[in-house]
């Protein structure tokens, strides 16, 4: 006489259903973090209790010892102009970030904000959110 059951329960846990679990954990998180790339220059960002992310497609910074940087290249202030205006040519809606240090007076901000304005672009500034 035979007692056992045919259906035995298998104890085995099967982990590959976890490991997808994972991995579509893994890229969810990945597509939605924000990227953010930093400048690399030494630039000290002014504060601000609001603070957006702006994907940058220019940036601009400008030093503590006045100079000028487009996408970390350093230029000369007189080739931001029609440097700026190739790189924004064929582009429908150019976003400008400007990186400018605090300690800059507020007329090169401006020059360089008109100068980007002048070419139809959004100019966004670059600020370090308030802690």
């Amino acid at each position: 006489m035979n007692l056992r059951s045919k259906n035995r329960i298998n104890p085995d846990f099967n982990m590959s259903s976890m490991t997808d679990i994972i991995f579509l954990l893994l890229i969810f998180f990945m597509l939605t973090s924000n990227f953010v790339t930093p400048t690399g220059l030494p630039v000290s960002l002014p504060s601000s209790k609001v603070s957006n992310i702006v994907m940058e497609k220019v940036n601009i910074t400008i030093t503590k010892d006045l100079g000028y940087y487009l996408n970390g290249k350093q230029i000369e202030e007189s080739q931001l102009e029609p440097q700026l205006a190739a790189l924004l040519q064929g582009t429908e809606e150019g976003v400008v970030v400007l990186n400018v240090d605090k300690t800059v007076p507020v007329e090169y901000l401006a020059k360089v904000a008109g100068i980007a304005a002048s070419l139809k672009a959004k100019v966004t500034l670059a600020t370090e959110p308030t802690k």
